[in-house]
């Protein structure tokens, strides 16, 4: 046993280094003012009291929550039919679509998203194919569409594949048993099928959510720079302007902000699997 915990002693040396120390850092930051040339350790609420009190970064604030929002509903919408789908296919069939569905995900993510430039872009692949009929072309680069087509097409593979997992795990019988005792179709997905596959739901909610409250590179390219959410305030504090204490105090932010909604999340997921239970 004291072997066992020997060899975890490297990976809590790098926890320490790699999450603990650079998140205390980061409070220290948040809670300090910069001097003149050097960093008053001070405790101070001033970074944070400028960003609450500043309408222009509530603003970016609601609209970076709503963008998450919005991606992770499309991508449930999206990602539960083919998920269902994926789960009713034989099993050569559900390794196959498995594979199409994580391919994607091999590409690294500023690659994939740099390609979205060149299909909105009015000169780029859709309007070129609309131009065929007649029609454009139409202003789709650097716009909340833009924007939001490439989260839910970067992050929609965690939805599907957390949701296929908890489907793929569903006990047939219970759907058996159900239509011995007449229930249809749709009776059957509603009662047990549905509720039986939250913990899967709530997982793709959380892994798309958290992602996309938070990215920068997105609405950066396919924003143009015009579109600013919350990522893009926080790299500008630390790249653009210097200002790391402030840039600290948004992330502390954010961190709260991620903690609550995995709190909420684990919450609804117990709350959903007692009464699965009962």
């Amino acid at each position: 046993m004291k072997e066992f915990r020997r060899m975890a002693y490297p990976y809590f040396v790098w926890s320490a280094i790699m999450i603990i120390l650079p998140m205390l850092l980061i409070v220290m930051y948040a809670f300090t003012v910069k001097g003149n040339d050097v960093i008053s350790f001070k405790v101070t609420l001033d970074n944070f009291v400028r960003f609450f009190s500043d309408p222009i970064f509530l603003d970016v604030l609601k609209r970076s929550l709503w963008v998450a929002v919005l991606t992770t509903v499309i991508c449930l919408l999206m990602g539960y039919p083919v998920a269902y789908i994926i789960s009713q296919m034989k099993e050569h069939s559900k390794a196959i679509m498995v594979l199409l569905i994580t391919m994607p995900m091999w590409i690294n993510m500023l690659v994939r998203t740099y390609a979205w430039v060149g299909i909105l872009q009015d000169k780029g692949v859709i309007n070129t194919i609309l131009g065929m009929f007649g029609i454009g072309p139409i202003s789709l680069i650097y716009t909340d569409f833009a924007v939001v087509l490439g989260m839910v097409y970067n992050f929609i593979p965690f939805m599907i594949l957390q949701i296929y997992t908890a489907l793929s795990k569903l006990d047939k019988s219970y759907l058996e048993a159900a239509s011995d005792l007449g229930a249809n179709k749709v009776e059957s997905f509603l009662r047990i099928t549905l509720p039986l596959s939250l913990p899967g739901v709530l997982s793709g909610i959380t892994l798309v959510f958290l992602p996309a409250v938070s990215s920068f590179f997105i609405p950066k390219m396919l924003g143009g720079g015009q579109y600013v959410l919350i990522g893009n305030v926080i790299e500008s504090q630390f790249l653009t302007s210097g200002n790391w204490n402030f840039g600290s105090a948004i992330s502390l932010i954010m961190t709260i902000i991620v903690m609550l909604s995995l709190f909420f999340t684990k919450k609804l997921d117990r709350t959903g699997s007692s009464e699965g239970g009962k």
